[in-house]
């Protein structure tokens, strides 16, 4: 890989997992690296570096996006959530919880990237019945099968959230 020169280097903000961060990069470092080698959030993974694996899956602005694909620098400004950022301190987010519950990895190598596109799914509010919920997951894979187990974590999530909707109202 080049070597950036001080020339080449371009300033950007970003919110990651809610802290600011203001960096000098250069053009040509992808969100992925720049996630896991420059900040050390290791949790994103490096799976296919083609984006059609969804291993690198972050949420940015709520909306799922393959990490490897995305220039760090386009993304001036933007608001980041990795897998690290989904808990509330030692709280789980409800479907880092849920993956635990219906064992919905194996290896865990795709795991944070399901958690994170699973958490932009529900955010988007698309993925209804347990065949929406297999399409919007279509872009993530799991090598190890456990796609059944984690239709049924998210459909157990989005179910609890409609419930505690409905006690609300």
């Amino acid at each position: 890989m080049p070597q950036p020169s001080p020339t080449t280097m371009v300033p950007i903000v970003l919110t990651i997992n809610g802290v600011r961060h203001e960096l000098s990069l250069a053009p040509w470092v992808t969100l992925l690296d720049l996630l896991r080698e420059r900040l050390g959030l290791t949790g994103t993974k490096k799976g296919c570096d083609q984006g059609q694996c969804g291993a690198c899956t972050v949420l940015i602005d709520g909306r799922r996006v393959n990490a490897c694909l995305v220039l760090a620098v386009a993304r001036d400004g933007a608001d980041i959530t990795t897998v690290e950022g989904l808990a509330t301190g030692d709280e789980l987010h409800p479907l880092q919880a849920a993956f635990i519950e219906h064992d919905a990895f194996q290896c865990g190598y795709c795991t944070p990237g399901q958690i994170c596109s699973g958490v932009g799914l529900m955010q988007e509010g698309h993925a209804h019945t347990r065949e929406e919920i297999r399409e919007q997951m279509s872009g993530n894979i799991c090598r190890c099968g456990a796609y059944t187990n984690i239709a049924d974590a998210i459909e157990d999530v989005i179910a609890r959230q409609s419930a505690s909707r409905e006690a609300a109202e």
